[in-house]
């Protein structure tokens, strides 16, 4: 497959309709680097370790909260979000939302995790229809700071029901709210070329396949030349035997390698 052409990240944070894409494609360019690391970890600890061990090398951390087994807000959040500004990294929670507008809108900003008040990012399934964008919009009314969704188009494991027609549908129900829909977690390049979403993709990996659980992984040059902007990796800088620093590293010098080839 031949490589898409796509504005340098430079270009497009001066243009894109989203204020919170503008902030992390300016992350992006800063730091040079297009990695986002996958924090799926059961304890604060090894959470807040990592974040701060590993800040430099990224642009997001991809959390999942409600598996960090000693949670409380003032323990986990409030580090985190310290960490996100002194190392410069943004917050996506992967939430997955999916069901009506009125109940996604007091999942994001209630109950104990609150995720409203913290997380730059979240995402959810297009399943419900633009109530959910709807939904969890009205939740960013009394935020101060830059909030943005991105939508579950297509996910990187065997059998996935999100593709042909669904993911079709899903890009025209991000088109009716581009200020904070901002783009996707998916495969390939969405939208048509005029229109600017960032692709977000899972299952990337440099020496693995997949797992027994159906994950598949494809290689950071084949993503980025695809036109992915960002490459999400958790378990080929965590597994076992590996040491996350070194592996942060090596995915963020692939990712950034394969950019500018893109660009060039």
């Amino acid at each position: 497959m031949s490589a898409i052409t796509l504005k340098s990240y430079e270009d497009r944070l001066r243009t894109h309709p989203s204020p919170l894409a503008r902030r992390l494609l300016k992350i992006i360019t800063d730091k040079q680097t297009n990695l986002c690391v996958s924090l799926d970890v059961q304890t604060k600890d090894e959470l807040l370790r990592l974040a701060d061990t590993l800040g430099p090398y990224v642009c997001v951390f991809k959390t999942h909260v409600d598996t960090v087994e000693d949670f409380t807000y003032e323990s986990v959040i409030v580090p985190l979000v310290e960490l996100s500004k002194r190392h410069n990294f943004l917050i996506f929670e992967d939430r997955k939302f999916a069901d009506i507008g009125s109940t996604v809108r007091s999942q994001y900003t209630s109950g104990v995790f609150k995720i409203a008040q913290w997380a730059h990012i979240t995402n959810a399934h297009a399943l419900p229809g633009p109530g959910i964008i709807d939904g969890l919009f009205a939740g960013t009314k009394n935020i101060n700071e830059e909030r943005g969704l991105l939508l579950l188009a297509e996910m990187s494991s065997a059998g996935s029901l999100a593709t042909g027609d669904y993911t079709d549908k899903t890009v025209d129900i991000a088109r009716k709210n581009t200020f904070f829909t901002f783009g996707f977690i998916a495969q390939t390049r969405l939208g048509s070329p005029n229109e600017d979403f960032i692709i977000m993709t899972p299952g990337v990996g440099l020496d693995d396949k997949g797992d027994s659980l159906g994950q598949q992984y494809r290689t950071v040059d084949d993503v980025i030349s695809g036109g992915s902007d960002i490459i999400i990796v958790g378990r080929g800088i965590f597994a076992k035997g590996r040491d996350p620093i070194t592996e942060s590293k090596r995915y963020r010098d692939a990712g950034w390698k394969a950019y500018t080839a893109r660009v060039k």
